[in-house]
């Protein structure tokens, strides 16, 4: 009967710490991807920013073209 509660006992520890050990690792994995949730909307903006320039450029080079061709 002891022996039977022993067993029982570790069993649940053991039970118990692969829970926390499960919780641990998707409380970090949950950090790891709103980081990268983070990092793609910068990406994004600085994209965004680098499209904008380049039709900024764009513009200005065909408005430069139609007055030399005027």
């Amino acid at each position: 009967m002891l022996r039977s509660l022993a067993v029982l006992a570790l069993t649940g520890l053991l039970a118990g710490c692969g829970l926390a050990e499960t919780g641990a690792a998707a409380a970090a994995g949950g950090v790891s991807k709103a980081e990268e949730a983070r990092q793609a909307k910068q990406t994004e903006a600085r994209i965004q920013q680098q499209i904008d320039a380049a039709n900024a450029q764009a513009q200005q080079q065909r408005r430069a073209a139609e007055a030399a061709s005027q």
